[in-house]
């Protein structure tokens, strides 16, 4: 028996050691974080594993990640109270084994209800790295027998590992994007600099220092555009970001931004209609968020139309998913641009001024969509339009 346990050791450290190489060469957030849960189980033998991400100005702790992707999506950024497993060993810093979960007062029955799961045990490991506290580490449900305290010790040693590598692709993150802020920054301030220097010299028209004057504000409106959308993906890229998870009526929200981006579609003579069936079931996620996505959909869809064009919003209900799309008459986005259509500073047509933009919206757009558990895409003809859709699970 002690041979069978010395055996399971080596074997479980040596899998550590493979694990510690295969994180530290893994940079992006989400497919780290996915890497880890999935390893967690694997390692334990647990039915689940799931981590969770502590942030330090609320000083809340939400669930960011899980190897349940059925689930995922309705578990991200739900809140866990300090008072429950996870508080627990995030408050005191300490690693605990729950044999009996229904036995413990800390268990926090909401996501069961949600999920309509059955936890039976788990293993809760704190997560921090040089004294910050990064989240919860934890495996549920032994698929064999119960945890062990091999078990509980295979879980330290893995979220030690964990958080340097979460630290390290922040990190990294940070530095990619601040990179690319720079750049970004180079092209209006060099604008509103010229523009200072003319505006310094002797005989420069009235009508041509309004001019000047109304550039500067287009500038500056473009850099405070570029601060915003920084802020959003860095707390999105970062994993600092909860999503604020709760019933919404899906009509309600697309009416609300179509009246928002109404005014804006009047001004170039776009007319802009709904397409909204009755009795759509409300749907669970951050509607803040999805109305961001709604927003930046409509926007373009005026911003790239052509004057006395037509945007239609529509909202279809298919089996466990709803559906919203907006349809634009504008000049559509040739084919070969397709495979950039999401990546960051995308934009259709950078040198025309007229349609003004940061090229990270649609970016941000998928980054909110997919951590809802739904997918964005888009089709396109060329001097015909375009049409965005993106679907959400539905809260059954």
């Amino acid at each position: 028996m002690k041979k069978n346990n010395l055996q399971q050791t080596l074997h479980a450290y040596q899998r550590l050691l493979d694990v510690a190489r295969d994180l530290a060469t893994t940079l992006d957030l989400d497919t780290l974080l996915d890497h880890i849960v999935r390893l967690a189980a694997d390692l334990n033998e647990a039915e689940e594993a799931s981590i969770l991400l502590y942030e330090s100005k609320k000083q809340q702790l939400y669930f960011q990640a899980s190897t349940d992707l059925e689930n995922a999506a309705k578990m991200r950024g739900i809140i866990i109270p300090a008072e429950s497993i996870a508080g627990w060993v995030a408050i005191h810093r300490e690693p605990v084994i729950v044999t009996d979960v229904h036995q413990d007062v800390r268990f926090f029955r909401n996501i069961d209800k949600l999920l309509q799961f059955n936890t039976r045990s788990i293993v809760a490991v704190p997560m921090f790295h040089k004294e910050e506290l990064i989240g919860v580490l934890e495996v549920i449900n032994k698929r064999t027998d119960t945890f062990t305290p091999l078990d509980q010790e295979v879980m330290i040693i893995l979220a030690g590992q964990a958080s340097v590598a979460i630290t390290n692709a922040r990190l990294f993150q940070q530095s990619d994007l601040i990179a690319e802020l720079v750049h970004e920054l180079r092209t209006p301030l060099s604008s509103i600099n010229t523009i200072a220097y003319l505006l310094q010299r002797q005989g420069v028209a009235e009508a041509q220092r309004i001019a000047l004057a109304q550039t500067i504000q287009s500038e500056a409106g473009r850099l405070n555009e570029l601060s915003t959308s920084y802020l959003d993906l860095a707390s999105l890229e970062s994993g600092r970001y909860h999503f604020k998870q709760a019933l919404f009526e899906p009509e309600g929200l697309l009416r609300e931004s179509c009246e928002i981006t109404q005014s804006m579609a009047e001004e170039r003579n776009i007319t802009l209609d709904m397409h909204i069936p009755p009795g759509l079931p409300r749907v669970m996620g951050d509607r803040d968020k999805i109305k961001q996505v709604l927003l930046n959909l409509l926007t373009n869809a005026v911003k790239y139309n052509r004057p006395g064009g037509s945007i239609i919003a529509t909202i279809r209900l298919e089996p466990n998913q709803l559906w919203f799309s907006v349809q634009d008459t504008g000049l559509g986005i040739p084919a070969n641009l397709y495979p950039q259509l999401f990546a960051k500073f995308f934009r259709a047509n950078p040198s025309d001024p007229t349609t003004p933009g940061t090229g990270l919206g649609l970016y941000i757009c998928k980054k909110i969509v997919e951590n809802h558990g739904g997918v964005i895409e888009a089709t396109s003809q060329e001097n015909a339009g375009t049409t965005f859709q993106f679907f959400l699970p539905i809260s059954l």
